[in-house]
């Protein structure tokens, strides 16, 4: 199953951290989008413990 992208996050950033982040994102052919779904994905990952995740969370992709 794939995972459902219809949630908005929205968050404060510096702008010129934002301005390098999307600067970085976009030489690697990257979204920010994309990029900040997989570094939550793999926090999710790493901090969960026991409980039960997806089998789209659980994926390394």
């Amino acid at each position: 199953m794939k995972e459902n992208r219809t949630a908005r996050l929205t968050l404060l950033i510096d702008p010129e951290k934002k301005k390098i982040f999307e600067e970085i994102c976009a030489s690697k052919d990257l979204t920010a989008s994309q990029v900040v779904r997989r570094m939550i994905r793999k926090y999710i990952q790493e901090n969960a413990g026991s409980r039960k995740l997806p089998a789209w969370l659980e994926d390394n992709d």
